[in-house]
């Protein structure tokens, strides 16, 4: 069965509900989940103030225009979570476990400083994507997050450990200062890929041009991206038979960081 919190009106001011995650709602009674507290700028208030509940269960589901709802599923560590909309900023972040399931787009910081689980977007997200927050010297160190539209800039910023796929096209600066992970953006980079980046690899379908502290090195199939993209395709992202089985250019950079990083652009990307 499945626990429906229905937003009742659009919030005047961005809303930070962090309670909003299957830790907090999964087996809670009705009296405890509309009495969790929420900040409403800076009131503070209660769930049963902007949400009405029906059903019960332990997968957990949110519908209505959740834009400016913030910190949805923060910190989940399992279960299921379903946004049937749009979702506000830093949703996901820090996230260990479960799954968060996006059926709209995604504002901001989603997936920032993630450790395990799995993130869903089907429209598009905005910036810094599975990044750092400032001050911090790691943003992702595990999981996945897995984008159907676009990605704003700096996706992936200070990335460790984990897979950040976007179907569509992701902004500039992906993989900034990365220090291991992987990104595969099937539908482009942005300028600036990879800038500062220490160690992970980085992956496009679409013709790229390297910053210029990047070598060429060579034309090869990466045994390790079939397995990767292998497991996207169930996820529903386009990979074709070419992507899988195509060559890939080998570019080594960034310079000013002892060149350990690579991205990889498909051979036929640039014909």
């Amino acid at each position: 069965m499945t626990l429906t919190l229905t937003l009742r009106e659009q919030p005047v001011v961005p809303l930070e509900a962090e309670v909003l995650c299957p830790d907090r709602l999964a087996g809670a009674s009705r009296e405890e989940i509309e009495g969790l507290p929420v900040w409403h700028g800076n009131e503070r208030t209660r769930v049963g103030e902007f949400f009405a509940l029906s059903g019960a269960g332990d997968d957990v589901r949110l519908e209505g225009d959740l834009s400016r709802v913030k910190l949805v599923g923060a910190g989940m560590t399992a279960g299921r979570l379903t946004v049937a909309g749009d979702v506000g900023m830093h949703a996901g972040a820090g996230m260990r476990g479960g799954e968060l399931h996006v059926e709209g787009d995604a504002g901001d910081w989603a997936g920032a400083r993630m450790r395990g689980g799995t993130l869903v977007v089907r429209g598009s997200a905005g910036s810094q994507l599975g990044s750092v927050y400032p001050g911090e010297r790691a943003g992702m160190r595990g999981g996945e997050i897995v984008v159907h539209g676009d990605a704003g800039a700096h996706a992936g910023a200070g990335l460790r450990r984990g897979l950040i796929a976007v179907a569509g096209r992701v902004g500039d600066a992906a993989g900034l200062r990365m220090l291991a992970g992987t990104i595969v953006a099937l539908g482009g980079l942005g300028p600036r890929a990879g800038a500062g980046m220490r160690r992970g690899s980085i992956v496009t379908m679409a013709p790229a041009t390297p910053l210029a502290t990047f070598v060429f090195s060579c034309l090869y199939r990466p045994p390790f991206l079939r397995l990767y993209l292998c497991r996207l395709r169930p996820l529903g992202l386009p990979v074709s038979d070419e992507q899988l089985d195509g060559r890939y250019a080998r570019w080594c950079g960034d310079g000013l960081e002892r060149r350990r990083g690579e991205i990889l652009v498909l051979e036929e990307a640039g014909a």
